[in-house]
């Protein structure tokens, strides 16, 4: 929980994590700041989702995550749950996700191009 406070601080400070993904929007151009907020306080809300076990807007949040790509770690079925991060105005889940790691969750990573890579949120093992 603390590191999800410090990313809201440095999110708020105009500086993330995130800062070099350009592609919250698809647009492929640098977010700007107001994205940079809006896709972190996604993440944050998605975070909270997952703290308190739901309620989910998605049927499939929660469910099992195949690792087909093979980008994480090697683990046993049923390892890794997903969970959509919204993308304001898309009529779609998008393609953000946070993945979690374990039950209960140790491990946090997130994807904003649906799998194509991964980023560590937090790691609490």
């Amino acid at each position: 929980m603390k590191k999800i406070l410090l990313i809201a601080l440095l999110a708020l400070a105009g500086v993330s994590q995130f800062e070099e993904i350009g592609s919250w929007f698809g647009s492929g151009e640098p977010a700007s700041v107001e994205q940079r907020l809006t896709g972190q306080a996604q993440i944050d809300e998605t975070l909270r989702l997952i703290e308190r076990s739901g309620p989910f807007p998605h049927a499939q949040d929660g469910t099992t995550f195949q690792n087909r790509e093979r980008l994480l770690p090697q683990r046993p079925r049923g390892y890794y749950r997903e969970y959509t991060v919204e993308t304001p105005g898309l009529s779609h889940r998008g393609a953000r996700r946070i993945v979690t790691g374990g039950d209960p969750p140790e491990i946090f990573y997130f994807t904003d191009d649906h799998y194509a890579s991964f980023r560590v949120l937090e790691d609490r093992r």
